[in-house]
């Protein structure tokens, strides 16, 4: 195995790579990690077990919700990122948690870092947005040393984010040539597969984050457009026409008022697929 990823890109994963980085650039995602997930982080951290001295990476870190509770731990954190526009927010949070971070702009397909570097990897709804998952998982294996500890938090498909997504897909660009749905990270079976014969003491639970912030699916629906990245990009997908955006607005607030609609406290249940194991 070599000493550093020798991943070639094309043009046109270039060009795929620059379109997700304006993607999750766009909006304001460190806004929505705090408003709606921050409790995620500590949750995939204390799972993974990241302990003081342990050298971890977070793939995908965004703004730092994993990485900054990691690095309380005592742990010596790399938050990585295709979008480095996230890091101001991230580095703001970890001077007011009074901890140390690298902030470093990685590819999860193509990370810039020796074989076998890390005690731990985690990530927490981020390595599954990357478009080649075996790309992303040979990846995250590579730069785990042997005995290391992997952990990843993932929106499952049949979830309310899952869901979400599936509302969204027919107004979206076709998936590129070679790429999976982002949600199949939160099918146990294709983590699995995607980890195979590299891990030992495989665990994987399905867990759920309750969302209180919206009182209705139209409040929810405004909220993703004005912040979150994927849903802004599939609107201005289809800006010019007037039926789709109104139809899709139907969509996303139904979505939101089907499951408000059942609960009294007016809560949104988000399920993910929480996996950890060792490496091999």
């Amino acid at each position: 195995m070599s000493s550093t990823s020798a991943i070639t890109a094309s043009d046109a994963d270039r060009e795929l790579k620059a379109k997700h980085r304006s993607m999750w650039a766009s909006g304001d995602y460190p806004t929505l990690a705090a408003d709606l997930i921050w409790s995620l982080g500590p949750r995939l951290v204390a799972a993974a077990g990241v302990h003081d001295g342990d050298r971890v990476l977070d793939i995908a870190a965004g703004s730092g919700n994993a990485a900054i509770p990691a690095a309380e731990r005592g742990a010596a954190v790399v938050a990585s990122d295709l979008a480095p526009e996230l890091f101001a927010v991230g580095r703001r949070n970890a001077t007011e948690a009074g901890v140390s971070l690298e902030w470093r702009e990685a590819d999860a397909e193509d990370l810039p870092f020796e074989d076998a570097a890390f005690d731990a990897a985690i990530s927490c709804v981020g390595i599954m947005f990357a478009p080649h998952h075996e790309t992303a998982a040979s990846e995250l294996l590579r730069v785990v040393r042997p005995g290391g500890r992997i952990g990843l938090l993932s929106w499952t498909p049949e979830g309310f984010i899952g869901r979400m997504f599936g509302v969204m897909k027919p107004f979206a660009p076709p998936l590129p040539e070679g790429a999976t749905p982002a949600p199949r990270w939160g099918d146990e079976a294709h983590v699995r597969a995607l980890l195979g014969d590299e891990v030992d003491d495989v665990v994987a639970v399905r867990e759920t984050v309750a969302i209180t912030r919206f009182a209705s699916g139209a409040e929810f629906r405004d909220y993703f457009k004005s912040h979150y990245g994927p849903t802004i990009a599939v609107y201005r997908r289809i800006a010019d026409d007037a039926d789709a955006v109104r139809a899709l607005d139907d969509a996303l607030a139904a979505l939101g008022d089907e499951q408000l609609a059942g609960d009294a406290s007016r809560t949104l249940e988000w399920e993910y697929l929480l996996v950890t194991a060792t490496r091999r």
